[in-house]
């Protein structure tokens, strides 16, 4: 049982290492996910010549400045010119693994930098993302499942992309499960009880066929009550993964990543919180420079800067749902006359969610 007190931001700073110790010790996750190596980019080169790195090293920053924002014109940003023609800048190292440049950025002077020039940034922790991708080519049909090699281009687009990505087991009922028609209908239909021994926040569903030596792809999305769809094609079976990947992403995005100057201080209040739900919610409300201000039972309380919409998204990852508004509760009048309720003054800047 949490206790009844009103903390000094020492005292909060006590609290929350405790309970991010008792997670660690209990094992427990949230849906959402931290995505790994966010601020790594894997670059194709054809050679280690010094002219072709200087290029390369300028694609690896406008694929992180992607990843980071959502936004497929951010990179362009007149503010990030002088950073495009000098990448090292914030670059901590870089390599070369077969055919691929691997560039490790700074993650603190990169979001400096791209903060400076006005770039809303997406946090690390992204909703995971389940993919029921169906590859049809001249041999065959073949649902993609967790321990393919077929898997691999996915995984390697999801995180070029900065995406969080599951797959199936793709066991035979699964196989029978994912035909195209299913795959491309308006509703997901019987994949959402298939989904739900994965427990992701979204659900991807995509038709990928191969077609004069080709790729094209059909795909739709479902996170909460949204969802997305689009195509995309590619020279083959990894081009289209991460044409599909960079779609997907770039959708969430604009739900996940607020607009310069959207955000605004709001207070946060969460009811039904355990020591499980603390750190998750924690995770969940770093982006926002969250600060703890009140414990009082399993009601927790925060100030936030964040816009309310991009709030009420980023809770939704963790099943969260927005509390009415609280009534004003009218006196008794010992004369027996109508009670009259109090005047309340509602507060804008006040959102409740509850689990």
């Amino acid at each position: 049982m949490l206790h009844l007190f009103a903390p000094r931001e020492s005292a909060m700073r006590l609290i929350a290492q405790s309970f991010l110790l008792c997670l660690t010790l209990l094992g427990l996750t949230a849906h959402a996910e931290t995505v790994n190596n966010l601020y790594q980019v894997r670059e194709p080169v054809s050679s280690q010549q010094p002219e072709e790195r200087t290029q390369a090293l300028v694609r690896a920053l406008d694929t992180l400045v992607l990843r980071l924002s959502g936004d497929p014109k951010a990179a362009q940003n007149p503010a990030l010119d002088a950073l495009r023609k000098d990448p090292q800048q914030v670059i901590s190292q870089y390599g070369y693994e077969g055919q691929a440049l691997v560039v490790d950025f700074d993650p603190i002077s990169t979001e400096r930098a791209l903060r400076q020039a006005g770039i809303p940034l997406w946090s690390a922790n992204r909703p995971a993302v389940l993919a029921w991708w169906l590859n049809r080519a001249a041999e065959g049909s073949n649902l993609v499942g967790d321990g393919q090699d077929a898997a691999a281009p996915l995984r390697q687009a999801a995180q070029n992309r900065g995406l969080p990505l599951r797959l199936p087991l793709a066991d035979l009922n699964e196989q029978l499960l994912a035909t195209p028609e299913q795959l491309t209908s308006a509703q997901p239909g019987a994949l959402t009880q298939a989904s739900e021994r994965y427990d992701a926040d979204a659900l991807l569903a995509v038709d990928a066929s191969e077609a004069d030596g080709r790729w094209q792809a059909q795909w739709r999305l479902w996170l909460g009550d949204t969802r997305e769809q689009g195509t995309a094609e590619g020279a083959d079976s990894a081009a289209v993964a991460d044409a599909v990947m960079a779609a997907v992403s770039q959708r969430l995005a604009t739900r996940f990543v607020s607009a310069p100057g959207a955000g605004q201080n709001l207070a946060l209040e969460v009811q039904g919180a355990n020591l499980a739900r603390y750190a998750e919610l924690s995770r969940l409300l770093e982006p926002f420079g969250a600060r703890l201000t009140r414990v009082e039972g399993d009601r927790l309380e925060y100030q936030v800067n964040a816009s309310p919409e991009q709030l009420r998204a980023q809770l939704g990852l963790a099943g969260l749902q927005e509390s009415a508004p609280e009534a004003p509760v009218a006196s008794a009048d010992p004369q027996g006359a109508p009670a009259q309720a109090p005047l309340v003054v509602p507060r804008d800047n006040l959102l409740r969610f509850h689990w």
